[in-house]
């Protein structure tokens, strides 16, 4: 029996709501965090094959940058391999939030 390599959870924190959705391959996952319309936003890639990742900006954030690339490295050390994470938030996030949000994205891609 095989698993699908696709999630998606709403997240709900602080009164906002944000859809998570995580598509796995054998070599990384592509992660896109929604708030309201489901779109493409800011992205992050990161590799980890070494002691640290290695990470770039493919779309730069106007806020929440620091989250994106934590995320992302975050994903691809866990994993050993290619994160890709793409964030459309409406507003800053908040560190609670962001925190909330970091938490709930970690125990989707384990259980991914």
């Amino acid at each position: 029996m095989t698993t699908s390599p696709f999630c998606q959870k709403t997240v709900e924190v602080e009164n906002r709501s944000f859809l998570v959705q995580i598509l796995k391959f054998d070599n990384g996952n592509f992660i896109s965090i929604s708030e309201g319309n489901l779109r493409l936003g800011s992205m992050v890639v990161s590799l980890s094959t070494g002691p640290s990742p290695i990470t770039t900006t493919v779309i730069p954030s106007k806020t929440d940058s620091l989250f994106l690339k934590l995320t992302a490295e975050k994903i691809s050390s866990l994993n050993k391999g290619i994160s890709v994470v793409s964030s459309n938030v409406q507003n800053t996030l908040k560190p609670e939030t962001a925190k909330t949000l970091m938490s709930e994205i970690m125990e989707m891609v384990r259980n991914v």
